[in-house]
């Protein structure tokens, strides 16, 4: 953990759930860290934690869905801190609508920009000055819906986590030779703010059972700490115990179906 000592690190998602964790874990290493999300004022509260530890920390609100504040994020990292050694992409949304029969495409669209295409253009923005380097680490968590999706996560999630898994697998094909680490972490269901928004949003003693933001934070740490001779190509974060989701699945297939179809609900049961 001692090579994280004074890294140049971008965190997205960084306000709540694992981002955060994840942000407090690399500065307690020597880490420099940019804590980015959406909210100004959740990100400075995080910020003033890590300060109040002794961390190095800064606070950076932006839509990383556009092109253009992407570029102005990274600009201002290299100008304010200096070249970027890791890039954690670890926003992620999830729709309200499951079920692929009712989710609008607004809906639809939104879902991939924050968990794919913010991917891809914060990667985008990072690789002319990590090839020019030759050094660079980058990891994004996706999630297990990408492996095993279903109504939980629902059709936008599983398929945008799925892409980004994809494009981690081609960086690391494409770059790994180019001194270019690329990393993809899949968790379970992890006990994060994502959970409130489900269609059977699970009670705390279920909550209990899943993994931490801690403990998939430890897994990012892990891959940014080893040696740059070594890299983590993908690794799997689940919970020991696997609960019965039966119920959830179906509350999670007719949540907000059009009222024409609510009583095609009870026809299935």
């Amino acid at each position: 953990m001692e090579q994280l000592t004074g890294k140049v690190v971008i965190i997205t998602g960084a306000g709540s759930g694992i981002g955060k964790a994840a942000a407090a874990g690399f500065v307690q290493r020597g880490a420099r860290v940019v804590l980015v999300g959406r909210r100004k004022a959740v990100l400075d509260e995080v910020v003033a934690e890590l300060h109040e530890q002794g961390g190095e920390a800064w606070a950076y609100a932006a839509d990383i869905a556009s092109k253009q504040e992407v570029n102005a994020l990274v600009a201002w990292t290299l100008r304010e801190l200096g070249e970027i050694d890791i890039l954690v992409n670890n926003a992620g949304s999830a729709s309200k609508t499951l079920n692929a029969r009712w989710i609008e495409e607004e809906e639809w669209d939104q879902v991939q920009d924050v968990n794919l295409k913010a991917v891809f253009l914060l990667t985008q923005a990072l690789l002319p000055s990590m090839l020019a380097r030759k050094n660079g680490t980058i990891i994004t968590v996706s999630s297990l819906a990408a492996l095993r999706p279903n109504l939980l996560g629902g059709a936008a999630y599983g398929a945008a986590k799925a892409a980004v898994r994809n494009f981690m697998t081609y960086l690391h094909n494409t770059f790994r030779n180019d001194g270019i680490r690329s990393t993809c972490i899949l968790p379970g269901e992890t006990n994060t703010p994502i959970m409130d928004n489900r269609a059977n949003p699970p009670l705390q003693s279920i909550r209990d059972h899943m993994v931490q933001p801690e403990d998939v934070a430890d897994a990012i740490l892990l891959c940014a700490s080893l040696p740059m001779r070594t890299v983590i190509e993908e690794l799997i974060v689940a919970p020991t115990f696997l609960r019965d989701v039966s119920g959830d699945l179906e509350i999670s297939r007719w949540k907000n179906a059009p009222a024409e179809c609510k009583a095609e609900r009870f026809k299935h049961n």
